[in-house]
């Protein structure tokens, strides 16, 4: 090995050290933004207090040099910089509760942990720096509601694909690695392939023709099972079971329940009289004495 290898070696080494140190110390600086940014929202609730109160009460304060003006900067800075750490905090702490997960749950669980800290972060975050502008948080909440209604019925699709994924990581009906079948109407058929991931919108199917994207909404509202434990959906002009067929292989129509009319009915009526066998008449006593006595003795 000569001095040039040894040098790349040794630098290679040196940077797997600093990543190892940087991986270690990134949760606590996720830490120490968050603490620094309460120190910001405390500095800014002060400050506003002290922007507040009269003159001469002002100036016993500990900010009371800074004015009316100089305090109420002060607070508007302090709550910026709040919102910013806090978001940086916060999407830190998601990053790593994810990095802790993953060898445990997975990818897919562990990314759903990470979305609900950053959203429920986020939410917080915003809230209290609006608290920290003195905006009126009641109004924004209504107005809230109302775009989010808007949002939701604009955007219902991927909404439905995302609460569809996360049904379908807590329930888990199939794994990754697992090969399933997928019946349903709205895939025209069915489907067969294996798990190769879930995430919150899709999964992936590897099956005979390449990858494919499957809706997590179309996935939850199917008959989902291992493969080949679906049975194939019927042939195009294939009679349903049960129904009965001719000879000539079309389908008998259907026996008519309903009452003849009444024109048919005096029809077959008079078809079955002149069919009926006649019925010999009564003869009459006079004529039978006439012709008993014109026989030959």
């Amino acid at each position: 090995m000569d001095l040039q290898e040894r040098r790349q070696l040794d630098a290679a080494r040196a940077r797997e050290q600093v990543a190892k140190v940087k991986a270690r110390a990134r949760p606590w600086r996720a830490i120490f933004a968050l603490v620094v940014a309460v120190i910001a929202a405390a500095v800014s609730i002060q400050a506003r207090i002290v922007a507040n109160l009269p003159e001469p009460a002002r100036n016993d304060r500990l900010l009371g040099s800074l004015g009316r003006s100089g305090n109420l900067a002060l607070a508007y800075g302090a709550a910026v910089v709040f919102f910013l750490l806090a978001s940086v905090g916060t999407i830190g702490l998601g990053n790593k509760a994810r990095e802790v997960l993953l060898p445990k749950l997975g990818y897919a669980h562990s990314e759903v942990v990470r979305f609900a800290i950053v959203v429920a972060g986020l939410l917080a975050t915003v809230i209290i720096t609006l608290q920290l502008f003195d905006i009126a948080v009641t109004q924004l909440v209504v107005g809230g509601a109302v775009t989010g209604v808007i949002v939701g019925i604009a955007a219902q699709q991927s909404l439905a694909n995302v609460f569809s994924g996360i049904i379908l990581l807590s329930a888990r009906p199939f794994r990754v690695g697992d090969r399933i079948g997928i019946r349903s109407g709205a895939l025209s058929g069915l489907l067969e392939g294996t798990v190769t991931e879930i995430s919150l919108t899709y999964v992936l199917l590897e099956t005979a023709s390449g990858p494919l994207h499957v809706p997590n909404s179309q996935v939850l509202a199917a008959a989902v099972g291992p493969a080949g434990a679906l049975p194939p959906p019927p042939a195009p002009g294939t009679p349903p079971a049960g129904a009965a067929s001719s000879p000539d292989g079309q389908e008998a129509p259907p026996e008519d329940k309903k009452a003849a009319p009444a024109g048919q009915e005096a029809t077959a009526a008079a078809e079955a009289d002149s069919s009926a066998p006649a019925q010999p008449q009564a003869a009459d006593p006079q004529v039978a004495q006439r012709d008993a006595g014109r026989q030959p003795s």
